[in-house]
Order: C-alpha cells, then structure tokens, then sequence
C-alpha cells in the first residue's frame, strides 16, 4: 500500500481563519461551535483509572488487555443490542480518525478499487480513499454503488455533520448489497449514545452488529466507536474496531508491524469508562440543554434544523431562499459566532452549515443570546 499524499485538499478548518478573526473581533468575543472538541471534564473516574496505571514502563499489547477487549464485548451487549461478541473481534484504535483514514490501506485498497461513503459526510472518508489511491464515491442509495468495483462501503450513522439516523431495515439493506459484490461494510458509530429523536431516544440507535442487521453472521462487516464523544476522552485517543473476527485478526497484524498500539494507561482508563454508563447519562443531560437553547435560538433567528435526531451538532439552514454555506459562515461570523460550513461535508451539503454543541453553557447561552437579537436569516 502507499500513501497518495499529494492529491489531498487543504485541511478544511485551516480555511475558517479569516472568518475565525472576524468573529473573534467580537465585543462579547467569539463562540466557536465550528468544532466537536468536548470541553466539559474527563469523568474522575476515568481520570482515577489512567492515573492508577500511570507505571507502564512495558510496552502495551497492540490487541489490547482481555479486560479492555470483555468490557467492549460487554458494552455491545448491554448498550448496543449486540450479545455474544468474540473479544478476539475487537481492537483498541489510537482515536476513531486514524483508523477512517487508514482502514482503505490498511485492507490493501488501491488503485481501481472504490470506497463508498455518505454524501454528506465527515471529510476522511474521502480522504482515506485518497490516502490508498483508491477513488472515493459518494452516494446514498446502494442502486449508486452495486455495480461499482466498491471494495468497502462506510456508513456514519447518526451522521455527522447531519445527525441521521439509519434504522435496522436500512443497514440491512447495505450489507445484503456489499456481501454480493464482496465488499467490507464499516460502520462509524460514534454518536450512538447521544439519541435525542424518537425512536433513536427509547430504543437506541441501531448498530451494524445488531443481530437484525447481520443474520448473525458479522462476515465483511467492522463497527467504529470512539470514547471522545461519550465520555469526553478526545485527549485520550480511545476507540476501537470490532466486529468480523478474520478482518480484525488481519488488523491486529498489520498494526503490530506498524507499531500502531493505544497506551496502556489509556487502555486501562477506557475499560474503566465502558463498565461506567453514570457518567455518560450525566453528560447527555448536559448536550441535551445546549442542544435545546441552541434549537430555539436558531428558530428565532429563522434558521431551520434539518436531520440532528442525534450526535453533536445542528444543521441547519436559513427558512425560505437557500443560501450559500460560507455566506451563512461569514454571517454568523459578524455575530462573533464560528460555524463550519457545510461545503467542508460534500457538494450535497452547501446549503447547510453545522453548529456544535460541544462549548461551554456560558457561551452557548451567548449565542443563543446573539441569535435571538437578530440572526442571518433576518437580513
């Protein structure tokens, strides 16, 4: 495999500088929701269980500890409605980005082979294709890709920049089309927790696991999930793979050559937080009254929440003429509000622009402040 470094674009957020200036120049000063980077502390104890594992003078083990491995298998089961996981089929990931990135080159993708990814979509899907020389193919619908060399099809539900949600007949029907084309299916998953929509609210977000989805048989398929979201461990690189036992082992083999290994501290602190579901219900609680003055904020200012049943963020767009996203960017901008536009998430998403939730209450209570008092969609 080799890495085409040179046909990539510019990092999308080193683009929102100019902007980023506009809206620091703010009397009351910038509110950066242009980002989903978890303020809110790590849980204690999380932080109690990295520091009890603070003496790690060994090298940790690329598969990870048999607890880490039981605590993920647990957790499928108890949150995700996904029983009898092998912990042969799971492996710790240094955060979620690394293994999007590299996963095409990592299964010996290359030139001619296609990777399927959500139209509007996070930008390392693409970018990962890139990476293995492979071409990147945004599509939907499986009638886009079913007659297509698709070598592996990701799938990103709840979405993100977006918040959909696929339901079980929906993943369904991307395997049953990837198994006869022989293509892998992965799954990034890592808002699952953060449900706010009925029926994603009572009874959960659907896994790719989920034996419904897979007839039992996890033959080609990978779920992602990270921590960073759920229990505010962006700074820990804590996430993992699991799912096909012969594409993980394959994995865990290359990852041992490339000595691309979690920490162990980080290993143990993670197995802690997945037996831990206390501080995760806390932390919900807290996305959910961010979410709900931000919503109301963005409907005073007539601006539309499209999707957003779940994850991070709200998309959303002006009611009534559409609107360029970097226009909205550098409206909210001049209200010392920083917003990622949607062009960063594919050309479906121009006429949208994402607003995390991840700032502290002071300053989304800022920004609902400053929407309501006369938002872009009042020009």
């Amino acid at each position: 495999m080799g890495l085409q470094t040179g046909a990539l674009p510019e990092f999308p957020w080193d683009t929102l500088k100019p902007l980023a200036a506009i809206a620091r120049a703010h009397p009351g000063g910038i509110v950066d929701l242009s980002v989903g980077t978890p303020v809110d502390p790590t849980p204690a104890v999380v932080r109690d269980a990295l520091a009890a594992a603070a003496d790690s003078p060994g090298y940790p083990t690329t598969h990870g500890t048999p607890a880490l491995r039981q605590a993920v298998v647990d957790w499928f089961a108890r949150r995700r409605g996904v029983p009898g996981l092998d912990p042969a089929a799971v492996l710790p990931t240094v955060g979620s980005k690394e293994l999007v990135a590299l996963l095409p080159s990592l299964l010996g993708l290359g030139a001619g082979d296609v990777v399927v990814h959500p139209r509007t979509a996070y930008p390392t899907y693409d970018v990962g294709a890139r990476l293995a020389g492979a071409t990147p193919l945004p599509a939907d619908d499986v009638a886009a890709w079913a007659d297509s060399p698709a070598r592996l099809v990701w799938l990103n539900s709840p979405g993100n920049p977006d918040g959909t949600v696929r339901s079980v007949d929906q993943l369904r029907e991307v395997v049953d089309a990837a198994r006869t084309t022989g293509a892998v299916v992965a799954s990034d998953e890592c808002y699952a927790e953060l449900a706010w929509e009925e029926p994603w609210a009572t009874a959960g977000v659907p896994s790719l696991l989920d034996p419904r989805v897979t007839g039992g048989d996890l033959t080609g398929l990978l779920a992602v999930y990270s921590l960073s979201k759920q229990s505010n461990l962006a700074g820990y690189r804590a996430a993992f793979v699991a799912g096909d036992p012969v594409l993980i082992a394959r994995l865990v083999e290359t990852r041992k050559h490339a000595g691309m290994i979690v920490p162990g501290p980080v290993q143990a602190a993670m197995t802690v937080a997945l037996g831990d579901d206390a501080h995760v219900a806390v932390q919900r609680e807290v996305y959910r009254a961010r979410r709900d003055l931000l919503r109301a904020a963005l409907g005073a200012a007539n601006l539309a929440v499209d999707g957003s049943q779940a994850g991070l963020y709200l998309w959303a767009r002006p009611v009534g003429a559409p609107q360029d996203s970097w226009s909205m960017v550098a409206d909210l901008a001049a209200l010392g509000i920083l917003v990622a536009p949607g062009a960063f998430y594919g050309a479906a998403a121009a006429g949208h622009v994402r607003l995390a939730l991840t700032a502290p209450d002071e300053r989304i209570a800022e920004a609902a402040a400053r929407l309501t008092g006369g938002g872009p969609g009042r020009r």
